[in-house]
């Protein structure tokens, strides 16, 4: 079994602040955890940490039950792959694979028998004998992984691997690694991201860090859940803010009245009311406490013309319409506030300027207190596994 265990590791430079604090995080067995956060958020250190080219300050890490803090890199069991390839030029792809085992000193039968199966399953059969300068970016890309692959680690760790590729040539790779990771049944995966789009595709789970919003938890874990549990059930403002492309709207209110599970919200920008009828929050709410209203993108509904405003209806004047053919993005006013965005089909016939009615279904509405902790998360969602 290859399990990762963090126990209440923290890394700090000197007197500075800390840029990781007191992380616990468990990485099953053949899983794929992402590292996702914005930058500065210790992402990639945690990830050197595990690679044992960063010493921790405080805590523990194990790697299949075994202390690893004081274990040199090469006899943990990881093979890790860098964002700039770091590939020698002078060397054909078919010696750049192989060199780790070159010098480990593997048989040559054996290097070459893993190299060409490395090849193979990353298609670079036919250009075993060129030199890097003469690749693509997405092939030096595989060929790093063929480096990473050969060695039969028990632990992958990608540190932002597409991020100098193209849009085309991401989408391309991410779909190769996912593929490599169900190839490798041995072995668990480690990678590292900015990317939600592809923490999202990619991930078991997500470990997701904060930066920025808190400079006393700066460097510590926000959440940690499957990726539509983060997106469907975020436990802060942050967590909601950060994943989602594009991002939660997020509309400041005040509790108007609290009978029994039914919760009435007045919005501090317009004064209009939003009902949520039988929602229990994760605390008690008070009247006349502050809270914010988060509704995503998508669950954001224009209403025709000729329908009567249900309950929980805003009114809003169109700011931009983004017409991306499969969909629209309507902007939309929000007086002293971030302008919203609702997400419509390609066909809205809306235009800037026009005041247009939208629903909040309260069944997909979150709310979080002052402090952005969520105290009510949607419920009309899929189960989440």
């Amino acid at each position: 079994m290859t399990t990762i265990s963090l126990r209440h590791v923290s890394k700090q430079y000197g007197q500075h602040r800390p840029v990781l604090q007191d992380v616990n995080l468990d990485i099953g067995d053949h899983e794929f955890c992402v590292f996702l956060g914005p930058s500065g958020c210790g992402k990639s250190t945690l990830l050197r940490i595990i690679a044992g080219l960063e010493e921790l300050t405080t805590g523990e890490l194990l790697i299949g039950g075994e202390r690893m803090n004081e274990t040199p890199p090469a006899e943990r069991g990881v093979a890790m792959v860098f964002q700039s390839y770091a590939l020698f030029p002078h060397m054909t792809v078919f010696d750049n694979i192989g060199f780790g085992l070159r010098i480990a000193g593997v048989p040559k039968d054996e290097i070459r028998r893993r190299v060409l199966e490395a090849a193979r399953v990353l298609q670079l059969d036919e250009l075993l004998e060129r030199r890097p300068k003469q690749l693509s970016g997405g092939q030096r890309q595989r060929v790093a992984i063929g480096r990473a692959i050969v060695r039969e680690p028990k632990v992958f760790l990608f540190d932002e691997p597409l991020s100098n590729l193209d849009a085309a040539l991401r989408g391309q790779t991410r779909i190769e690694i996912a593929r490599l990771h169900g190839r490798f049944r041995e072995a668990s995966s480690v990678y590292v991201t900015h990317d939600q789009v592809e923490a999202m595709t990619l991930a078991d789970k997500i470990v997701l860090l904060r930066s920025g919003e808190d400079v006393a938890r700066e460097g510590s874990i926000a959440q940690i859940g499957a990726p539509l549990d983060l997106y469907h059930r975020p436990a802060s403002l942050f967590v909601a803010g950060f994943i989602g492309s594009p991002r939660m709207n997020f509309l400041p209110a005040t509790i108007a009245a609290m009978n029994g599970e039914t919760i009435e919200l007045r919005l501090d920008s317009t004064g209009e009311s939003v009902t949520l009828h039988e929602r229990s929050p994760q605390r008690a709410l008070s009247p006349g406490e502050r809270v914010t209203l988060g509704i995503r993108p998508e669950h954001l509904s224009p209403m025709p013309s000729r329908d009567a405003a249900p309950a929980g209806t805003i009114t809003r004047t169109v700011l931009l319409v983004e017409q991306l053919g499969e969909a629209a993005y309507v902007h939309l006013d929000q007086p002293g506030g971030t302008p919203l965005l609702a997400k419509s089909p390609g066909t809205s016939t809306l235009r800037e300027g026009e005041r247009q009615s939208f629903h909040l279904p309260e069944g997909l509405c979150h709310l979080f207190d002052a402090t952005g902790k969520a105290v009510l998360q949607s419920r009309e969602v899929l189960a989440i596994a």
